[in-house]
């Protein structure tokens, strides 16, 4: 079977792609970093989405000699100038804090005084080989966006991040309230991931 590793440590992010393959029907094996726990933290030193996703890809496919997925998402704020972007898992000053960045969002928006609660996520993923695959050198990177609406206080138990305060446009309820297979159809990483599919498919 065809191996990719996704470049994270998160299980929910590994599932969330094993589910979106086997719905697309594509017999692909999904490895995590659980797997390879000598593989060195990768520092996010871009400027974008996708300049962050590249470097993770590479560095894991390097480390792994496996094609790698990577992601760099985020929540983007119009009331913040598009905060916390880039820094989202790590907004509140500790990498990977939920709870805090959530609150540190909530805080933020409501010092701003304004009304406009519009934000949206963003998610990038980038696909890069290793050497000695017939595609060495190759990259690809698709985008997924999800518009919404930043809710006052935190809603759901399912979901991690900032699905608490994260209604879609056209929703009445938080990503956080969504089962699973509903929130992969409308999420930013479900867009991005099944943009990226047809070139897993045609590539690995």
């Amino acid at each position: 079977m065809k191996k990719v590793v996704l470049a994270t440590r998160n299980l929910g992010k590994v599932e969330e792609l094993e589910r979106m393959l086997t719905v697309a029907k594509i017999d692909v094996q999904v490895l995590g970093l659980a797997e390879f726990p000598d593989m060195p933290d990768v520092e996010e030193t871009g400027s974008t989405f996708a300049e962050n996703a590249l470097l993770k890809a590479r560095a894991v496919s390097t480390f792994t000699k496996l094609p790698a997925l990577a992601d760099d998402s985020g929540l983007c704020v119009d009331a913040l100038d598009g905060n916390p972007g880039i820094y989202s898992a790590r907004w509140a000053g500790v990498h990977g804090d939920d709870k805090a960045n959530l609150d540190k969002v909530l805080k933020d928006l409501e010092t701003t005084g304004s009304s406009d609660r519009r934000g949206r996520f963003v998610c990038v993923v980038a696909l890069v080989f290793p050497e000695g695959h017939k595609n060495f050198g190759r990259e690809v990177t698709r985008q997924g966006e999800t518009a919404g609406e930043i809710m006052a206080a935190p809603r759901g138990t399912h979901g991690f991040g900032y699905d608490p305060i994260f209604q879609p446009h056209g929703e009445s309820r938080t990503t956080a309230q969504m089962p699973a297979h509903e929130k992969d159809e409308i999420s930013h990483r479900g867009k991005a991931l099944r943009a990226i599919t047809p070139d897993l498919l045609a590539l690995l």
